[in-house]
């Protein structure tokens, strides 16, 4: 029999390691080809790795809640076929080990022993990353566990990946300087605490002594408590964050959806013929939306301390919900560059993608503004939370049948018109009230005046 690794796959460019939160495969398991042998998660999608060969499972060589780089073998397969000689040879070979080794050896596992103790015992003691209001990403948050930083100290560290996040970089440069002895392990420097500050400054979140606490919770009898799993507690930082970070503002605007109705139901069985998508409201206020962002490129950026990033692409995110309740915010490329069909068939291909856990990392990254659709909740309208690092995030509502007054040459009459109520929630640090209700009423009038000659 022979022996395969399976390694840890690329999972997008930006993506160098995951972490294994769940083996589906024991040691000994009999793995057809392309069953899943575990789950991985990054700090932005969750995934699972299937087996290249069919064989036997003979050793896992991470436990669950270990970080592992791509490229590393992560589990030895045994398979048919005859090992090379080589490695035979290798295997063949016996272990011969002088007294000074076997005395080194002793000496060594001894050592660790003794180091093992007291490292369990400050494990129980490591703060709660939690409790803090910074977003720290697993492989963070695992580096601060193993290397005992407590959460004050991880909090003094500066950070520099995007939107001043800390990185691991950021975190071994900091544990280089403080085994170096420059810093001491329960006092961050002042240069750290100032750079600290200065990060809180930058990135809106309170940098006065007082610390906003979550009031006491109790559970009462017949209470059930549950854990948040890990997506929906990425979701609660991510909120919590953009909450401190952006002063928001929402505006509102009704918008007669009734030509896009109308051309709609003529054309979409043509189009499910023709091109095998289904065709609906989505993609078409996704390319209207886009044009109005042409018109005002300022709500397509985002900001930097004191500058403001105006972004050269339109990266449009489309909120997805999810089968267990949590959200996912996969990401349309370049998205002025596509027509309608385009646009279709990548709503349609991501949307259900995601529902299906089968999302690239790289597929929920990059976004520039995102849309969130509440109507297919039956939401007629609603104030949605900024995705950062985006200034504005669209919200678009139930598209109802009502009665509306209708302005004409003869004069005004009532008519049942569909109407839909769309929210632009925006960043009042770069978007004022003018530029936010000057961009809904011009997404309003691409909408209202849609060309309903328009062929597929």
């Amino acid at each position: 029999m022979a022996k395969f690794e399976i390694t840890m796959p690329k999972m997008g460019e930006s993506v160098i390691e995951a972490t294994i939160t769940k083996w589906l495969k024991e040691e000994g398991d009999q793995v057809e080809e392309d069953d899943s042998i575990c789950e991985l998660a990054t700090d932005k999608v969750d995934s699972e790795i299937p087996s290249p060969v069919e064989g036997k499972l003979v050793k896992r060589l991470f436990e669950e809640g270990e970080t592992v780089e791509v490229g590393k073998a992560i589990a030895v397969m045994e398979i048919e076929g005859e090992e090379e000689e080589e490695d035979q040879a290798e295997e063949s070979e016996p272990e011969t080990t002088t007294e000074q080794e076997q005395t080194d050896t002793e000496s060594t596992d001894s050592k660790e022993k003794q180091e093992e103790e007291p490292k369990q015992e400050s494990k129980k003691s490591q703060a709660d990353f939690s409790e803090s209001e910074r977003f720290y990403s697993p492989l963070v948050k695992n580096i601060a566990r193993e290397e005992n930083i407590s959460l004050e100290e991880l909090e003094s560290i500066k950070g520099s990946g995007k939107d001043n996040r800390v990185t691991k970089q950021d975190v071994l440069a900091y544990l280089d300087k403080r085994n170096e002895g420059k810093l001491s392990k329960s006092e961050p420097s002042k240069t750290a605490k100032a750079s600290s500050e200065t990060t809180k400054a930058q990135t809106g979140t309170p940098s006065s002594g007082v610390k906003v606490k979550q009031p006491e919770v109790t559970a009462g009898a017949g209470d059930e408590i549950v854990e948040m799993d890990r997506m929906r507690k990425l979701i609660a930082d991510h909120m919590v964050s953009s909450k401190h970070i952006s002063p928001h503002v929402t505006s509102y605007h009704e918008v007669d959806m009734t030509n896009i109705a109308n051309w709609r139901n003529k054309h979409k069985k043509q189009f499910q013929e023709k091109e095998n998508a289904k065709l609906t409201f989505t993609p078409i206020i996704t390319e209207a939306a886009v044009k109005a962002l042409k018109d005002f490129p300022g709500v397509n950026s985002s900001v930097d301390g004191h500058n403001i990033i105006y972004r050269k692409n339109i990266n449009i995110g489309m909120a997805t919900a999810l089968p267990n309740g949590n959200l996912i915010v996969p990401v349309i490329k370049n998205a002025d560059h596509k027509n309608l069909v385009g646009l279709t068939k990548d709503v349609n291909d991501l949307a259900e993608r995601a529902r299906q856990n089968k999302l690239q990392p790289d597929e929920i990254q990059g976004g520039t503004f995102t849309i969130t659709n509440l109507g297919s909740f039956g939401n007629i309208t609603g104030s949605p939370i900024i995705n950062q690092p985006q200034v504005a995030i669209l919200a678009i509502g139930a598209i109802k049948k009502r009665p509306v007054v209708i302005e004409t040459e003869n004069g005004d009459m009532v008519g049942i018109r569909h109407m839909m109520i769309i929210s632009l929630a925006y960043d009042h640090r770069v978007v004022d009230g003018a530029m936010g209700g000057q961009y809904l009423a011009k997404l309003a009038e691409y909408l209202e005046n849609f060309d309903t000659n328009r062929n597929i």
